[in-house]
C-alpha cells in the first residue's frame, strides 16, 4: 500500500511537470513530442520498478514484424498504452475521439497523428479510421487497436468490435495478437498496484485475405486462450 501511495503520487507530479513543461512542444516537429513522450514513460516505468516492484518480459518477439501490421492487443490496464507506445515506432493508436480533447494529454495525441474514431459515426467512422491508418502506413507506422474496445478485467471478455475487422479487411496486411495479463498488476481505476512481473506475448501473425468472419473467429481463438494462460505464469 505504501509502495502504490508513493508510485501514485510521485507519478502525478511527474506526469503533470512534463506535460507542463512540453507544452512549447506542440509548435515543434511530432519527432519531438515522442522523445518527450519516451522520457515521461521511462520516468513512470522506472518509478514502477522502484516503488511497485512491477517489472516486464516479453514473449514471442520473434513474431513482431518492421513492417507495416496491425497490432491487436487485450486491453486490461493502463500500462499497455504506455509499454506499446515505447516498444514500437511511433506506431499509430486507434483510440476514442473524445480523448483528444482532454487538455494537454488530448492536444499532445492530436500532434503526433493518432486515429481518433467518433464511436457514433458507425460506417462514416469506420471509413475514416481505415484511411487514417492508411496514411499512418505510408508514414511507415504500425497500428496498434484493442480489439474489445475498451478495458476489460484479466480472465473476462468482451465481443470484439468492427474497428479491427475493417481494418483488416481493407489494409491487406498482417494482425498480431499480443496476449498479456498487466491487469492482474495494475487494474483498472485501481490505486493498489501489485508486486510482479508482467508478461506480454506476441502470437504468429494472422496473414491477409481471410473472410472477415474467418478473421474473427482466429483471432479470438488465439487471443482469448493465450491472455487465459498468462494468468497463471509464462508459457
Amino acid at each position: 500500500m505504501i509502495g502504490s501511495l508513493l508510485f501514485n503520487l510521485c507519478n502525478f507530479v511527474w506526469s503533470a511537470a512534463m506535460h507542463i513543461v512540453c507544452i512549447p512542444l506542440l509548435l515543434a516537429p511530432a519527432s519531438w513530442v515522442w522523445k518527450a513522450g519516451h522520457l515521461w514513460i521511462d520516468g513512470t516505468f522506472f518509478l514502477l520498478r522502484v516503488c511497485c516492484g512491477i517489472r516486464h518480459r516479453e514473449i514471442g518477439l520473434e513474431n513482431l514484424p518492421n513492417g507495416p501490421a496491425i497490432i491487436a492487443a487485450k486491453h486490461q490496464s493502463t500500462w499497455e498504452t504506455f509499454y506499446l507506445s515505447r516498444r514500437l515506432n511511433q506506431p499509430a493508436f486507434v483510440l476514442k475521439k473524445e480523448l483528444l480533447s482532454v487538455p494537454l494529454f488530448g492536444w499532445f495525441m492530436r500532434k503526433i497523428g493518432m486515429i481518433a474514431v467518433d464511436r457514433s459515426g458507425k460506417a462514416t467512422a469506420l471509413k475514416k479510421m481505415v484511411k487514417d491508418a492508411g496514411d499512418a502506413f505510408a508514414q511507415g507506422r504500425q497500428i496498434i487497436i484493442f480489439p474489445e474496445g475498451t478495458r476489460v478485467a484479466p480472465g473476462h471478455h468482451r465481443a470484439y468490435q468492427p474497428g479491427i475487422a475493417a481494418l483488416y479487411g481493407q489494409l491487406g496486411v498482417p494482425v498480431i495478437p499480443v496476449a498479456l495479463n498487466s491487469g492482474l498488476y495494475w487494474g483498472r481505476r485501481a490505486f493498489t498496484k501489485k508486486r510482479g512481473e508482467i508478461l506480454v506475448q506476441y502470437l504468429p501473425p494472422i496473414p491477409p485475405g481471410l473472410t472477415r468472419k474467418a478473421f474473427m473467429a482466429e483471432l479470438e481463438a488465439r487471443l482469448e486462450p493465450a491472455a487465459q494462460a498468462l494468468l497463471t505464469g509464462p508459457r
